[in-house]
Parts: C-alpha cells; structure tokens; sequence
C-alpha cells in the first residue's frame, strides 16, 4: 500500500507548483514542437528562442550526416529549419533520416549515399528506434551497395571512385 505523494521534488526540495509547471511544459513545446503559446508569454520572444532551437537541431543534423546538409549549401538551415517546425526532435540521427527520406528526390548524390549506407547499417520504420540489420542490399549513384554483418561493400563504378 503507498501512502500520499510527496508534494517536494526529489531530494526534499521545495514543493512542486503544477502551474507553474504545466506553464513551462507548455512553454517547451511551443518552442520545441510547435505547440500553442501559452497565454502571458511574449510571441516573440518565443519565436526567436524557437528558431534559435530550429537552427542548433539543423547544426547538429548536420554534423551527424554532412553530405545531406551540403546537399542544400546555403539554405540548409532555413530548408531543415522549415520542415522542422512542429515535429519534435527525436535526436539528430533520426531528425537526419527522417529529412532524407521526405526530400529523397532532391538529395545530391553523396546524400543519397549516406541514406543508403544508413538504411544498410540499420532498419528503422521512422517510429521506433533504429535495430541494426544482418543484411541489406542498397542502390547507390553508380553502383550497389552490400552489407554483411556490419562489414560493407559497394559494387560498381562508385567503388573506383
């Protein structure tokens, strides 16, 4: 049998404010996912603090798959940042392969080969979390791409090159 909950934070801290805190949970997500803007809160304030979150998630996306942002040279940051908007993070790799499989089409061909080098290393339904693959064949610009338990080989003239 458990007794009342502990109104005090972890720790012996003070008590917990819901108000407060369904403020800020609401303040978070409309800066992070798009949510409403919560009433008392400076319209634009808010919208710059969530480009400014926009545009570190567009950074870190393109450290993690570089060929996929230079795919978009300058306009990276306002491309990704634009379709960003409203969808929560779910950490840059998976932000990185969602973007890639939404512009596929309009990916260079060094973006188009770090997909498909992705999606051979790993199988992903774009809801759970990514499983590593045993096997996985993959087109590539100029040839096709093998994978083994983890070891990798391309076939074709990308291989030469």
């Amino acid at each position: 049998m458990t007794g009342p909950r502990d109104p005090r934070q972890p720790g012996g801290g003070e008590p917990i404010d819901a108000g407060l805190a369904a403020a800020q949970e609401a303040l978070v997500r409309a800066m992070t996912a798009g949510g409403p803007l919560p009433e008392g809160f400076d319209a634009g304030a808010v919208g710059a603090a969530a480009r400014s979150i926009l545009y570190k998630r567009a950074g870190e996306v393109a450290r993690a798959w570089p060929e996929l942002a230079r795919s978009y040279g300058t306009g990276w940051t306002r491309t990704f940042a634009g379709w960003a908007a409203g969808r929560p993070t779910r950490g840059s790799i998976r932000d990185a392969w969602d973007f890639a499989r939404a512009h596929r089409d309009e990916l260079s061909p060094g973006a188009v080969r770090e997909l498909a080098f992705t999606e051979a290393r790993w199988s992903y339904d774009g809801r759970s979390d990514p499983r590593r693959r045993r096997f996985a064949v993959r087109r590539v610009p100029d040839g096709v791409l093998v994978q083994v338990l983890g070891r990798i080989r391309v076939f074709g003239p990308a291989a030469s090159g």
